[in-house]
């Protein structure tokens, strides 16, 4: 998975001893036809979550997985949270799990994106399964590699086992890619280890991750703010999609967008037609669009705001049967095997199977026939549902 404050990770942290945070988590597609078929051995998967090649600490340097949770909350400081209310919150009513992470806006490989620093032993527990399970990706890890979403990697054209800058504007350190691997949060591209994050000069514990499966993330948020130091912001992690249980559109009551919206919206896509696909990128000055970039670019232009990553883009409205789409509806893909259902790829419908797409690092801006492989739908734009999600994003 942009511009300062476009995403949920630099909505929180208001100061960072590294950059501004950009770029787009979310963007996988083949070239011109479906996308190849998710890894379904482990075996297969494996080149997916670990690089070829591992560090030289033993089996044993990182805890085996444990009982896994879901993160909801994403709580996040310009400094280390205070010890008294990271206990108060792990012992607060309906909390399963409390993870405590380093989390900053810096640079990895010339890209402008979330990172955390975590403890591999403990973090992996909050993680997708695929992810989780790799031991080799988190030996990786500690060993002082850094992870990076599947799709910075994928169509980013960050290559594992290669050597990338990660860090700030004026401390940067050589660190070889260990591992595709997303974390399932759509504002982090990129993990290392607590002790790496730390020769980073990066802040220590400064933000945190909450499991509270029972409790609504909204209620649990606004009960959480009153205990949270005033610099502290807490987010809802990945909020659930609206996917209608009939599998028709829900009564729109004047939410869906105009007739003139939608033709202006197709009529601004076309005219990035050619325009080069660049990952984060999501203007002129940018020399070129991702997948949501081109999204949030065209649906501007007809005075909608979405939200910048695809996986947030999806919320912008209802997900309807891709059979009932039509032009001006967003179609969306889970093709990211490291986190399965994760909405990782996004394009306009032009109708009769048609799409204006942005696919991947070497193509550009173009149409293409739809493709149903990883699809989960299309989504129907309610110009107020997305202002709505785009400003809780910030």
């Amino acid at each position: 998975m942009g511009k300062p404050n476009r995403r949920v990770l630099p909505t929180i942290i208001g100061v960072s001893v590294l950059t501004t945070l950009a770029a787009n988590i979310a963007v996988l597609v083949a070239h011109d036809d479906a996308p190849a078929a998710p890894p379904r051995t482990q075996q297969q998967r494996a080149r997916y979550v670990a690089a070829s090649g591992s560090t030289d600490l033993s089996p044993t340097a990182v805890a085996p997985l444990g009982r896994r949770l879901t993160p909801h909350v994403l709580v996040a400081a310009p400094t280390t949270l205070p010890a008294d209310v990271v206990q108060r919150v792990r012992g607060a009513k309906g909390v399963r799990g409390v993870e405590v992470v380093d989390a900053v806006q810096g640079m990895v490989a010339g890209k402008r994106v979330g990172l955390m620093g975590v403890n591999p032993s403990t973090f992996r527990n909050y993680t997708p399964k695929p992810t989780a399970k790799s031991d080799a990706l988190w030996r990786n890890l500690a060993g002082g590699d850094v992870a990076i979403s599947f799709t910075m990697g994928s169509d980013g054209g960050v290559e594992l086992g290669s050597q990338v800058p990660v860090g700030g504007k004026h401390r940067q350190s050589q660190l070889r890619v260990g591992a595709y691997a997303t974390m399932g949060i759509s504002d982090v591209d990129a993990v290392i280890s607590h002790s790496t994050a730390q020769a980073l000069g990066m802040p220590s514990g400064n933000a945190m991750l909450i499991s509270v499966p029972k409790t609504e993330p909204k209620a649990f948020i606004k009960k959480l703010r009153k205990v949270l130091p005033e610099q502290a912001k807490a987010v809802a992690v990945n909020p659930e999609i609206d996917f209608p249980k009939s599998g028709n559109l829900p009564a729109s009551n004047g939410q869906v967008m105009t007739a003139r919206q939608v033709q202006t919206v197709i009529r601004a896509a076309y005219t990035r037609l050619g325009w080069p696909y660049v990952w984060g990128g999501e203007s002129e000055a940018e020399g070129g669009y991702d997948c949501s970039g081109l999204m949030q670019y065209a649906f501007a232009k007809a005075g909608i705001r979405l939200p910048r990553v695809a996986a947030d883009q999806a919320r912008a409205g209802w997900v309807i049967p891709y059979s009932k789409a039509e032009p001006g509806d967003m179609l969306i893909w889970a093709n990211d095997p490291t986190a399965p259902g994760y909405i990782s790829h996004i394009a306009l419908y032009l109708g009769n199977g048609k799409m204006i797409a942005a696919p991947r690092t070497g193509t550009v801006v173009q149409v293409q026939k739809v493709y149903t492989r990883n699809m989960r739908g299309a989504v129907r734009v309610s110009p107020k549902t997305a202002a709505k999600v785009a400003a809780a994003i910030g």
